[in-house]
């Protein structure tokens, strides 16, 4: 589904990593983690085609339709942006061709599961940060895409919206999408994502989670 060919990120001249080989099957849930500055969404960046590597390559053997769903760190949005909720959200079906009762029922659909029913005209610049990020969520839920990525999903989100994220990877990924979402929840990495890349400046390592992130402490109470 995805394959990276020596790939290096970073600023011109300053690569982030030594070269980078890997290879996501289709149907694979991964995580990226790794240090504050690592490079984890710059890489998401580049996997997506939203910046250029500084060499190597990046191949997608996704469909022409459906294509790649990139989920941004919300900070990056122009709040100011004229767009109420519910416009943001029924981006999901940009490129689809769907009656347009269907679309309705869908979007309804995704805007109660991400409990945003009764927000829909709310401007961008009045959502709070948890509401944004279900807006985005909610936006990807309506996409048919085969390629997810994700960077820090669950950035601004209650306790509440993080089980329905962490239900709503594993229903992605029941359906057979291919999902890298950057996390710095390692327990959670560990629990809910099989598979991680771990960036570093001496390499980058790809292996089940269970490997890459140790156990946490458990607590004897006498």
């Amino acid at each position: 589904m995805l394959r990276c060919h020596a790939l290096l990120w970073g600023t011109p001249g300053q690569p982030l990593t030594p070269p980078l080989d890997l290879h996501l099957p289709a149907g694979s849930l991964s995580a990226v983690i790794g240090a504050n500055g690592s490079g984890k969404s710059s890489l998401l960046k580049v996997l997506a085609g939203l910046q250029k590597p500084l060499a190597g390559k990046v191949e997608r053997a996704i469909p022409q339709r459906g294509g790649l769903a990139f989920v941004p760190q919300q900070q990056t949005l122009d709040r100011q942006f004229p767009i109420s909720l519910q416009e943001l959200v029924a981006a999901g079906f940009w490129g689809q061709r769907e009656p347009a009762k269907s679309r309705r029922d869908k979007l309804q659909a995704a805007l109660a599961a991400w409990h945003l029913s009764g927000l829909e005209q709310r401007p961008l610049m009045a959502l709070s940060g948890g509401e944004l990020q279900r807006a985005l969520l909610a936006r990807m839920s309506l996409t048919d895409a085969p390629l997810l990525l994700l960077d820090e999903p669950h950035a601004a989100l209650d306790e509440a919206g993080q089980a329905l994220l962490w239900q709503q990877l594993h229903a992605w990924h029941a359906q057979g999408r291919t999902l890298l979402l950057v996390c710095h929840d390692l327990a959670a990495v560990r629990q809910h994502i099989p598979q991680a890349l771990l960036i570093r400046s001496t390499g980058c390592v790809y292996a089940p989670s269970r490997e890459l992130i140790a156990a946490p402490v458990q607590t004897q109470v006498a």
